[in-house]
């Protein structure tokens, strides 16, 4: 059964159920939770709109179907990226109405409520909206990778809001500590660190005058004054100039980073109640990871792990995927010798002897292959992989050769790479053809393999949502891994659902396969031990 919803203010809302007419409620909240014994497909406009509010009031729906999200993956594969994906946008197109821009913050979200072109959202909208978005999920290259494509995308904005409101368990008190080991005490508004501060009057007497060594056009003019310009202020680049200030400026550059994104200010913003509580953005990369609005919880600093301790009585338990993008190759190419020996826990200590008994030299080849490495010896390795594993070699190279040509490539569930620009266009049939063109070939070739490891990863998290036991809670996503944070007693059985969640995800992905997707997990106090 499905159930178009449409939130209303105070609380309220309209549903409509498969078949039966729209009816108000003046409790939104109680009435999905009263519903949602029946097991519905709950649709709404955007997931980002409708389910904080449901879950302020406690209530956690198994599973949505997110029209935005939906519009999205749809309009690319019909060719039209870039078109409005809202819900208000689906409709107009629908209707053969002038088609309003997506809204972009309050403001613009607020201006879209006095448009009379396209109404807001309401229950009967929503239903047809969802009943197109059906008709056209059945004209896909294959419609049923689609659905579960489409069916992901919407789990994971659950699970996304989820993870916000639960937030990553973190100690403030640890991470006060840790920073002012490092930089000092905390410093009044305005001012560096202590440490910091030292830093940037070395690099002044270094350089034998005062600058801001956060400028980097002040920090380019400073090497040009001293008679050792440099290209750029990338840290590569510093690091060729023969001058005294290069040390104390790289070391500045690196604590300031550190600074700035996980400093006190970044904890008062994003840090609240013992949580860290960043906003994910589902889909926001081409290939279909994620990215954050603000927070950078997808690039937790490495000693910030230490910050992020269970509570008291829990545990965390943190699971990654073993060498995920070439299991994933091996799956879709179909190559039985690559699939065997992604049988196997170690899939580089599998092939090593493929590859002159040298675990090293098997790693450098698979990455080659997804990434279109060329230097040092991927080319006599990729010449031993083309003979060994066809089908994963040629799967790539086909790839390859789309991207080249100007066309687009699709993931195993149907995510459609963005098309080429005009600039490209341009460039290609300049005299720096050939190389744009190589450059969008290692493009198309990874995204094959790498959009199909984030459906893969989308999969393992819906599976383990439902898997797990209550309390136990996803706190955590990155790419291959995921975080649980759980009572300490129910440790093991998180561990087993995650192993059983990584066997049905291969298992709907890609049916009956060799391959396995190990997930190496581990329940531990402290972020910093599970590694």
């Amino acid at each position: 059964m499905n159930v178009s919803v449409a939130p209303a203010a105070g609380g309220g809302g309209v549903l409509r159920a498969d078949g039966e007419p729209a009816r108000a409620v003046t409790d939104l909240a109680a009435e999905v939770r009263r519903l949602e014994e029946r097991r519905p497909r709950w649709v709404w406009a955007d997931t980002r709109e409708v389910y904080p509010s449901l879950l302020a009031a406690g209530v956690r729906p198994a599973r949505c179907h997110d029209l935005a999200l939906t519009e999205g993956l749809l309009l690319a594969h019909e060719g039209r990226f870039g078109e409005p994906r809202s819900a208000r946008a689906a409709y107009a197109r629908l209707r053969g109405l002038p088609v309003p821009d997506d809204p972009h913050g309050p403001q613009a979200r607020q201006a879209t409520l006095f448009d009379e072109e396209a109404p807001e959202p309401d229950a009967d909208l929503v239903a047809e909206v969802h009943a197109d978005q059906l008709r056209r999920v059945e004209r896909t290259a294959d419609p049923h990778r689609f659905r579960l494509l489409v069916a992901a995308e919407s789990a994971g904005a659950l699970i996304a809001a989820e993870m916000a409101r639960d937030g990553i368990p973190w100690r403030r008190d640890a991470h006060d500590e840790l920073l002012t080991g490092l930089l000092g005490p905390r410093p009044v508004h305005g001012m560096r660190p202590a440490r910091l501060q030292a830093l940037a009057d070395e690099v002044a007497a270094a350089f034998g005058t005062s600058f801001n060594p956060d400028s980097p056009q002040q920090i380019l003019r400073a090497f040009k004054t001293a008679g050792v310009p440099v290209a750029s202020t990338r840290a590569r680049d510093i690091r060729q100039a023969d001058h005294p200030g290069v040390e104390p400026l790289l070391a500045y550059k690196e604590m300031a980073r550190f600074y700035s994104f996980h400093g006190w200010a970044w904890a008062d913003q994003w840090v609240r109640d013992g949580r860290f509580r960043p906003e994910y953005v589902v889909g926001g990369v081409v290939t279909g990871r994620w990215a954050t609005n603000g927070g950078g919880a997808l690039q937790i600093h490495k000693l910030m792990r230490k910050v992020i301790v269970a509570d008291d009585g829990w545990t965390l338990v943190v699971a990654d995927a073993a060498q995920l993008e070439p299991r994933v190759l091996a799956a879709m190419a179909g190559d039985g010798g690559l699939a065997r020996a992604a049988g196997q826990t170690d899939l580089y200590q599998a092939l090593a002897q493929v590859f002159g008994g040298e675990r090293d030299n098997a790693k450098i080849a698979m990455l080659s292959a997804m990434y279109g490495g060329t230097s040092g010896d991927a080319p006599k390795l990729l010449a031993v992989m083309r003979r060994r594993f066809p089908l994963a070699y040629r799967f790539v190279e086909d790839a390859a050769r789309e991207g080249e040509e100007g066309k687009v490539v699709r993931s195993w569930l149907g995510r459609t790479s963005p098309p080429p620009s005009s600039g490209w266009r341009e460039l290609v049939s300049g005299p720096e053809g050939g190389r744009a063109a190589r450059d969008r070939g290692r493009f198309t070739r990874n995204f094959v393999v790498q959009a199909t490891a984030a459906e893969w990863a989308l999969v393992l998290m819906a599976v383990l949502r439902g898997l797990l036991p209550d309390p136990a809670r996803l706190v955590f996503f990155q790419h291959d891994e995921v975080m649980v944070h759980c009572p300490a007693e129910q440790a093991d059985e998180v561990i087993a659902a995650v192993g059983r969640a990584a066997e049905e995800a291969a298992r709907l992905l890609f049916g009956a396969t060799p391959v396995r997707f190990p997930m190496q997990a581990v329940a531990v106090r402290c972020y910093a031990d599970a590694k």
